[in-house]
């Protein structure tokens, strides 16, 4: 394992002491679980499968969801890499990526795998930071992985490519980079993007996130979720974004 993956390793298992001492954080992230929750397709037969599980916290709300991630740890089901999974092809219906596309660095590399082991009509759900104006705010002030608008997007990994050491990287503007607007049409024409949705997520910044102070008590949630209702109409505004992928 690199010192990076190490590193990484190292907070996921700070990340898991501060979500026990933070209920309301638990909280809001059981509402983005709901959301990834109802867009699992459950018509095709496979698995589903989230990667990069970090605390394996989706069991609560897809119990059946095969959690993984690069290292293991004894909450997870399985060590898997995006970019070599060992799943055979088309067993899987559903892969789940809850803030783990902004650390694909080769993100072409990693869709190739994700369609060899997708069932036809197999669906993508990722959940990530998005750019409006209240994600580049927070994430690029207070969040200590880079957002990396200024960098290019490696879509592919070129002849030197190893998929199966895989390195430490993060850009946290990659997902809105990659599924707003056109520019990376012609990369996704093996998919459909079947839905871009936007959150304010002002009840989850309120909770300073896994490391941060809160800055509500958590009877004032319901508040904060009317006042997220209306704010995540405005896509300016976001700093969460889901897409739905769906395998052509």
């Amino acid at each position: 394992m690199t010192a990076d993956l190490e590193q990484h390793k190292l907070e996921i298992d700070e990340n898991r002491a501060h979500w026990l001492r933070k209920p309301l954080l638990r909280q809001v992230y059981s509402q983005f679980y709901r959301e990834i929750a109802e867009r699992v397709v459950r018509e095709s037969l496979g698995l589903i499968v989230e990667l990069g599980s970090g605390m394996g916290n989706i069991k609560e709300h897809i119990p059946d969801c095969i959690t993984t991630d690069v290292f293991p740890n004894p909450w997870l089901d399985r060590v898997e890499n995006a970019y070599a999974l060992t799943f055979n092809d088309e067993t899987v219906s559903n892969l789940v990526l809850f803030d783990v596309w902004h650390h694909l660095q080769y993100p072409g590399e990693a869709l190739r795998e994700f369609s060899r082991v997708l069932v036809k009509g197999g669906r993508i759900v990722i959940f990530d930071p998005a750019m409006g104006f209240l994600g580049r705010f927070v994430f690029g002030r207070f969040h200590h992985e880079p957002l990396g608008l200024d960098q290019d997007i490696q879509w592919s990994g070129g002849d030197g490519f190893r998929p199966e050491a895989p390195g430490y990287y993060a850009a946290q503007g990659n997902a809105s980079r990659v599924f707003t607007g056109d520019k990376f049409r012609t990369q996704l024409g093996g998919w459909r993007v079947t839905e871009v949705k936007y959150y304010s997520a002002l009840a989850y910044l309120g909770t300073g996130g896994l490391r941060g102070p809160q800055l509500y008590p958590a009877m004032f949630l319901p508040l904060f979720n009317h006042v997220d209702a209306f704010l995540s109409r405005f896509p300016a505004l976001a700093s969460r974004m889901l897409v739905v992928l769906d395998k052509r």
